[in-house]
């Protein structure tokens, strides 16, 4: 899905820096809204977890990986933005969800 706004036009269309600016700008506030939802998953993740060795999961980083590289094939995503990106982003939600599991819980962690 791409998220239009009005405050962008789209990439073929652009004739200026302003306007490119003006649309990355545009699609990172996008990004940051889908950002925060994707944290509030993270913190019912803490919630939910028991275990807090369970909130490391190397096969589900694969998978999800393996799906965001297909994904990026389908969309046409360079998979050379599309991994390294996402492997920040999961290394970070990773360390986001254990500083929230042990709040939750009361623990230094």
């Amino acid at each position: 899905m791409i998220l239009q706004t009005d405050e962008r036009r789209p990439p073929d269309e652009c004739a200026t820096m302003a306007e490119v600016r003006q649309g990355v700008d545009a699609l990172d506030r996008a990004l940051v809204a889908l950002l925060v939802e994707r944290q509030r998953y993270m913190d019912a993740a803490a919630r939910i977890k028991a275990d807090r060795d369970s909130v490391l999961d190397r096969a589900r980083i694969e998978d999800v990986v393996a799906k965001v590289k297909a994904e990026a094939r389908r969309a046409g995503l360079s998979e050379a933005i599309a991994e390294p990106v996402w492997r920040t982003l999961i290394d970070r939600c990773i360390a986001y969800e254990f500083e929230r599991w042990d709040e939750i819980r009361g623990e230094a962690g």
